[in-house]
């Protein structure tokens, strides 16, 4: 399963399903497969930076360098994982999980007022100014019970964003 020449046999199928918690269907797990292998041009078994930088919506991702952070070097069991997220049978409290390791910009565990404004940047560019994004922040914090100065845990993160009707979903095609 590991190098992108090999195939993928029922157990593999079986074992990528319940490593990313049944979240995509075996036909689901095969398209991906065959994705993966398409994305691995080296063979080498795993996805480097600049092969994920070959999916146009993945470059044009205002997020882009902090995601490759996240993927470079996926094998396809952590890249069925990572995608996980964006199942539309995924929790939203896994959805929040990933999003908060996008905001978490030193890997730490924690997010703070900083890592929001550096991230809230990436995505509004010159559309907000700093003060703007500032003001924003210090709001959305306020109104969540939190303070600027305090790092938000995955756990409160949580609690900040956690709104019944997010979506973050994506659909494979099996065909």
């Amino acid at each position: 399963m590991g190098n992108a020449s090999s195939m993928l046999t029922q157990y593999d199928i079986e074992e990528v399903q319940e490593h990313c918690h049944y979240l995509f269907s075996q036909q689901e797990i095969v398209a991906l497969y065959n994705r993966f292998c398409q994305l691995d041009r080296s063979a080498k078994g795993f996805i480097s930076s600049e092969e994920f930088l070959s999916i146009p919506e993945f470059s044009l991702n205002p997020l882009s360098q902090r995601l490759l952070k996240m993927v470079d070097g996926l094998n396809f069991k952590e890249f069925v994982a990572f995608l996980s997220a964006f199942s539309p049978l995924a929790t939203v409290p896994q959805k929040i999980e990933l999003i908060f390791k996008v905001y978490d910009v030193d890997g730490k565990g924690r997010v703070t007022f900083k890592d929001l404004m550096e991230v809230l940047g990436d995505l509004t560019g010159s559309f907000m100014s700093e003060e703007q994004r500032e003001k924003v922040l210090s709001r959305v914090l306020e109104e969540a019970g939190y303070s600027r100065d305090s790092p938000l845990l995955l756990e409160d993160f949580m609690k900040v964003l956690c709104k019944p009707g997010m979506t973050m979903e994506v659909e494979v095609p099996v065909d």
